[in-house]
């Protein structure tokens, strides 16, 4: 899924500012900064001509500072390096783990958008990409789960 569909669905879901946004991405790393009229530039739509395309390493941030912002960070631990190219997978486990979600909550998730998945489908997303079983997350499985997490966090 493009980045700034993510952007756009995560911002809606959580009822984030432009503002909020900025201030969440520098969370994961405070010498990586972007500017507001970035940001309004990936929520555009894509027929735009100011249109800017999400780069990985801009939601690699934010998603990091997501979990900082709704988790705490604990000092204690060294920081994570940062994904250099993200996928629908690494956006679901960043979600799961900012949002403390079970597997009921996925499911449930999953439920609510009309999409449901099974328990070895969803365990088979979060396996390692060199395991046998691991299943790569396509477009149309993200888009329903965050469209479940919405209706979830937002209501109907």
């Amino acid at each position: 899924m493009i980045n700034n569909d993510v952007l756009r669905s995560i911002r809606y879901m959580l009822d984030l500012s432009d503002g909020r946004i900025v201030e969440i991405t520098q969370l994961a790393d405070a010498g990586f900064a972007i500017e507001k009229a970035d940001v309004q530039a990936f929520l555009k739509k894509d027929e735009d001509p100011d249109y800017v395309e999400c780069p990985d390493r801009v939601m690699a941030h934010f998603l990091d500072g997501l979990v900082f912002h709704l988790r705490g960070k604990d000092e204690s631990r060294p920081p994570r390096p940062v994904e250099k190219r993200m996928t629908n997978n690494i956006v679901m486990k960043k979600l799961r783990v900012a949002l403390e979600l079970k597997d009921v909550d996925m499911h449930q998730a999953f439920e609510d958008a009309g999409f449901p998945v099974t328990k070895p489908e969803l365990s088979a997303l979060f396996r390692q990409p060199d395991h046998k079983h691991f299943r790569a997350c396509g477009d149309q499985m993200l888009r329903n789960f965050l469209k479940g997490l919405t209706l979830r966090l937002r209501g109907a």
